[in-house]
Formats: structure tokens, C-alpha cells, sequence
């Protein structure tokens, strides 16, 4: 992992999907400009549903890492 200063840090391991996304969208709105979230999901639909959901909002996905069954997702706000 690259060295981000994350800002906000959500922790939806042992979430059901959809929960992980819909959670991940709902606290990445409350983001301000320029700011970083971490999502740490171990849903394994959650790999196809955030990225896509941060990237159709405008959100930037920084990074997706994977260790074992958990995902972490970097996301920043840039509007």
C-alpha cells in the first residue's frame, strides 16, 4: 500500500452484501474535497459493487488491496 494519508476509516468486515457498498456510498458523501475513506469489507461481492458504485458517483479509486478474504478499498473525494 502506498503511503495515503486516510482521513476516515469504516471497518464493514463480517457486513453482508449489499450492506458494504451501500455503507461505503452513505460516509463517502460526507467527505470533503480532497479527502480519503478506507473501507475494509470481507464481502466478496464487494469487489465488484464499491469500486464501480465510487467511480459512477465520481469518486476516485486509489487503490484495492487484498489480504486473504479482506478488501481494502482506498477512495478520495475530488469535487
Amino acid at each position: 500500500m502506498k503511503n495515503y494519508a486516510i482521513d476516515y476509516h469504516l471497518d464493514l468486515r463480517g457486513e453482508p452484501c449489499p450492506y458494504p457498498a451501500i455503507k461505503g456510498l452513505e460516509a463517502l458523501q460526507q467527505l470533503k474535497k480532497g479527502e480519503i475513506l478506507q473501507i475494509l469489507s470481507d464481502c466478496p461481492q464487494s469487489i465488484h459493487n464499491i469500486p464501480i458504485d465510487a467511480k459512477n458517483y465520481g469518486y476516485d479509486v486509489l487503490e484495492i488491496l487484498q489480504d486473504g478474504v479482506d478488501l481494502c478499498y482506498i477512495i478520495q473525494r475530488n469535487f
